[in-house]
């Protein structure tokens, strides 16, 4: 009897490989071969699955901005908490998804700059939601600096600033892990205390 799950664990295997091949040597440096080798399927299989590496690239991209949008989504639209409140969710859960995957901004950045066409796979996907997002997180700034909680500051600039606080230490660990005497190296603790960084900074900025 055939097993129903076996076309979605064998799809989630590649999938799973050919991460880990795209963030370790680049879309240049990936190899089909090696990707179905690591998932433990042969290459005739790799492509009844995902026909190309550009395919492949493109769906492993597409799910990783799914996560980001219905983290952001999910925290700064259709939620009731205090945007106080949503800032803290925010930082949290995106330096959470950053933890997970230390190595993905990095990849992003590197890809983008060496293949700028790229950038339209991204951009395509998170204009799809950012967009709506973005008016959304102005509109209760602007409501909370109204009520003189918050200083009117432009949603874009503070989205720069959370993503750019998040995702240096992970972009620059090796240098920070030599010169810091390895302050990375208790993830958890380091993880706990970047939280708490990141929003007394980002809180310092808003409060009037």
């Amino acid at each position: 009897m055939i097993n129903d799950r076996q076309p979605q664990d064998t799809e989630a295997k590649i999938l799973q490989a050919a991460e880990s091949e795209f963030l370790t040597k680049g879309f240049a440096g990936a190899r089909t071969t090696s990707i179905a080798q690591a998932a433990g399927v042969t290459h005739a299989m790799f492509h009844y699955y995902f026909r190309t590496k550009d395919k492949l690239f493109e769906r492993i991209i597409s799910e990783k901005i799914a996560l980001m949008k219905e983290l952001l989504l999910d925290t700064v639209v259709n939620s009731d908490m205090s945007l106080e409140d949503k800032i803290r969710n925010v930082i949290g859960r995106h330096l959470d998804f950053v933890a997970a995957n230390p190595d993905l901004p990095r990849f992003l950045v590197g890809e983008v700059f060496a293949y700028p066409e790229r950038a339209k796979v991204l951009t395509e996907k998170i204009r799809m939601f950012a967009p709506r997002m973005i008016a959304e997180l102005q509109r209760q700034i602007d409501e909370a600096a109204a009520n003189g909680i918050f200083r009117k500051v432009d949603a874009r600039m503070l989205i720069i600033d959370i993503v750019s606080l998040n995702i240096f230490s992970y972009m620059a660990s090796p240098l920070i892990n030599a010169v810091l005497d390895n302050c990375m190296e208790d993830s958890e603790s380091f993880l706990a205390q970047r939280k708490k960084e990141n929003f007394d900074t980002i809180m310092r900025k808003l409060k009037p």
